[in-house]
């Protein structure tokens, strides 16, 4: 890349420089406030814009030169068409109209009767050119008193409550852009109070600097001339009707109209009760005009899951109230997805540990179950897998059979009585969810689990949401054990006392954070989780005769407490180029009734959504390396601490296809010795401990559904011994197929 760069200069035509950009001085015989802000604005009119640059080089001018040559040849044709940018020379900069560019943005920010200066500066050896620019500024006008003209009721009162707040206070320099967004706030204010005519363009400020000699003036507030009437009157909506059930093709026909809660409900068949549809709306008769309100009802009504379209809409009535306001109609139209819906998925599965087969699944869902916006959603699994490679594992399967069911309320189910209107975002859901797994492993065992689930979910904000399911339940039952497996399990204590726990109560909450939804450069992405089992249950369990372990109902139940923070973190290049990166941390603590956590509360390390320069479930603990047994059965290596990080360039390549360069970092541990585990124990020396690989990835990203392929090699594996660990195995990689971006 560096020859590349060099090489750029024999390419530039005979005559032409190449323009490396713009230097930007300014002095001025007083202070100014804010120099560093007003600098950076004014660099935003230099013009052109220098090619970019990276690490000191043009590498996108460089493929645009190699497009230019007969015959560039596919790789250069594809990194020009993503990558490459045409050539800026010095004839294309007009310093004569930047010198004015900066002069106006200069009087738009208050400061008048102001030099502006440039010239160039050549290198003919290079081939290179730069421009340099020298503003002389005067001082600037400062606001004395910002005062709003005498005007008519009721629109005088309520723009002088507004312009009260205003952030315009005296000694502030006079400023084109902040007028612009003044006006915008003054007309956002007013709407809240119900103008619902009026338009920002009405403002109008006039500056009078007329009895100041040291460049101060006073801003005047006023109307422009013949606003209509109806723009300068607040209106209040005297009717509310809801279309629970609407549908435009039959919208011209009679349906009955229930009055509930001052709301016309226009409900076909009793679609949605008006009891449970009415917490969602915002929008009441008698309230004035308030688009803030509007858009609350809409977000409301748009999360219950049943509608597809949300419409408000607001008419006129042409009648004049006594207070003198004016009148509002407003209608809202709720368009409903289809009641019931069936979706089968097909699909052929390839995964990391070398199993691969064919996976069936069916999901089925029931809006609006009970007229009151509820969802029940079953789904149901099956899939077979084998292992088709990997040395005396080959030709052991797996079977896997759920059945799962999920009962979302759009509302606070709750013994104490929270009125919904405490909700101003959205109101929590509950949920309730019931399901059962089957996994049969061959040579090894089969599992039968089920789970139940009841709690709240609640979207605080546009970015935070909730999760907090105060009974969470797991009961696990292994069965159909091989001897190998018994073997296996005699051989490590703890991971048979982690298949002993059979019975899991407690307590999950999960804070969720998502950035990615923003449009900023800049992208956050949090999910932590605290998942404390076996607290109040305890409280109810016996303690067996022959053991001190105690159980419920005859099963023995697990206590610990795991928490575990998963923190993204996405830096947006352009041009469909970003940098992703991860950092994920988790610790599980077992205590009382338990001294190793459940086996299915456990963390593994490897695979394609972890680091995937190795198979799944197959790094770590620490430094073991025993996941294969010599009876040749395969069991998952699991521990109780969670460490990775993770870093990803992603470029487009063509059309939905998209590449990526990555590097991932982590493993898992124990936080006790233990003797079937060696070296599993985590200690300080953790970072010589890391499983460390990179590799490519392609992706086809269709509308955001996608399917990804990963291909990574290790370059340091923890299970070799120490000062042999650092060796990049590139003819030892592994293929990562999956649905989805890792993070």
């Amino acid at each position: 890349m560096l020859m590349a760069s060099c090489s750029i200069q024999k390419f530039i035509p005979e005559g032409e420089l190449l323009y490396t950009g713009a230097s930007l001085e300014i002095e001025s015989d007083t202070l100014i406030k804010n120099k560093d802000e007003l600098k950076t604005v004014l660099e935003e009119v230099l013009r052109p814009k220098p090619n970019k640059k990276f690490l000191g080089m043009r590498p996108r001018l460089y493929f645009y030169y190699k497009n230019q040559q007969e015959n560039p040849g596919f790789l250069n044709r594809l990194l020009f068409k993503n990558v490459g940018e045409e050539p800026v020379y010095l004839s294309d900069v007009k310093t004569f109209q930047v010198e004015e560019l900066l002069r106006n943005r200069l009087e738009n920010r208050g400061f008048y009767y102001n030099k502006a200066a440039s010239y160039i500066i050549e290198n003919e050896k290079k081939k290179r050119a730069s421009a340099a620019y020298t503003l002389k500024i005067s001082s600037p006008y400062i606001l004395e008193t910002y005062q709003l003209d005498t005007l008519v009721a009721p629109i005088y009162k309520d723009l002088k409550e507004v312009i009260a707040d205003s952030k315009f206070k005296k000694g502030m320099r006079y400023d084109l852009n902040a007028l612009k967004m003044e006006r915008e706030r003054i007309d956002s204010k007013l709407k809240q109070k119900g103008y619902y005519n009026f338009n920002p363009n009405f403002l109008l400020f006039e500056v009078d600097t007329n009895q100041y000699k040291n460049k101060r003036f006073d801003l005047f507030l006023t109307l422009k001339k013949d606003v209509p009437e109806e723009a300068i009157v607040p209106y209040t909506v005297s009717k509310v009707n809801i279309y629970s059930n609407y549908d435009l093709q039959n919208d011209s026909l009679q349906k009955e109209s229930v009055r509930f809660a001052d709301k016309n409900f226009v409900n076909d068949n009793d679609f949605f009760k008006p009891k449970y549809l009415d917490p969602f709306i915002t929008v009441e008769e008698g309230d004035l005009y308030n688009p803030v309100t509007s858009k609350n009802t809409a977000r409301r009504l748009s999360t219950i899951g049943a509608y597809k379209f949300v419409n408000i809409q607001y008419e006129e009535i042409d009648s004049m109230l006594t207070d003198g306001t004016r009148n509002l109609e407003a209608s809202i139209y709720l368009s409903p997805l289809n009641k019931r819906a069936i979706r089968a998925e097909l699909q052929a599965v390839t995964k990391s540990n070398n199993f691969a087969g064919p996976a069936l699944g069916f999901t089925f869902t029931n809006r609006n179950l009970f007229k009151g916006g509820e969802s029940l959603n079953i789904s149901a699994n099956i899939g077979y897998e084998v292992q088709i490679a990997g040395g005396n594992n080959a030709g052991l399967s797996s079977l896997e059979l759920s059945l799962k069911s999920d009962l979302i309320f759009p509302r606070l189910i709750s013994p104490i009585k929270i009125d919904s209107d405490v909700f101003e975002y959205t109101i929590p859901k509950t949920k309730i969810g019931l399901g059962a797994e089957f996994l049969n492993r061959s040579q090894l065992y089969s599992l039968l689990s089920g789970t139940g689930q009841f709690g709240y979910i609640w979207t605080a904000n546009k970015y935070v949401t909730h999760e907090i399911y105060p009974i969470s339940i797991n009961y696990t039952e292994l069965s159909n054990t091989t001897t190998a497996f018994d073997d296996i399990l005699a051989e490590n204590p703890f991971l048979q006392r982690s298949f002993e726990q059979q019975f899991i109560s407690g307590l999950t909450y999960s804070f969720i954070y998502n950035g990615m939804v923003s449009k900023k450069k800049n992208k956050f992405y949090i999910n932590s989780t605290v998942d404390i089992a076996g607290n109040s249950i305890s409280l109810l369990g016996q303690t067996q005769e022959d053991s001190t372990r105690k159980t419920f109902l005859g099963a023995e139940y697990a206590q610990y407490a795991k928490v575990d923070a998963d923190i993204r973190y996405h830096f947006n290049l352009g041009n469909d180029q970003k940098i992703a990166t991860r950092l994920f941390a988790g610790y599980g603590y077992a205590y009382g009734n338990s001294d190793v956590l459940p086996f299915i509360k456990q963390y593994y390390s490897g695979g394609p959504y972890s680091v995937r320069a190795f198979r799944i479930r197959s790094l770590g603990p620490g430094t073991f390396s025993g996941g294969s047994t010599n009876n040749g059965t395969f069991f998952d290596q699991t521990g109780n601490i969670r460490l990775e990080a993770n870093v990803e360039y992603r470029f487009p390549i063509f059309g939905y296809v998209k590449g990526a360069v990555f590097a991932d970092a982590g493993n898992i541990w124990l936080s006790q010795e233990n003797e079937a585990v060696p070296g599993g124990k985590f200690t300080s020396n953790f970072i010589n401990e890391l499983g460390i690989g990179a590799g490519i990835g392609l992706r086809v990203d269709i509308q955001g559904f996608v399917i990804r392929f990963d291909l990574a090699a290790p370059f340091q594996d923890p299970t070799a011994p120490e000062g042999e660990r650092f060796e990049f195995k590139i003819d030892e990689p592994v293929l990562n197929f999956a649905i989805g971006y890792p993070f």
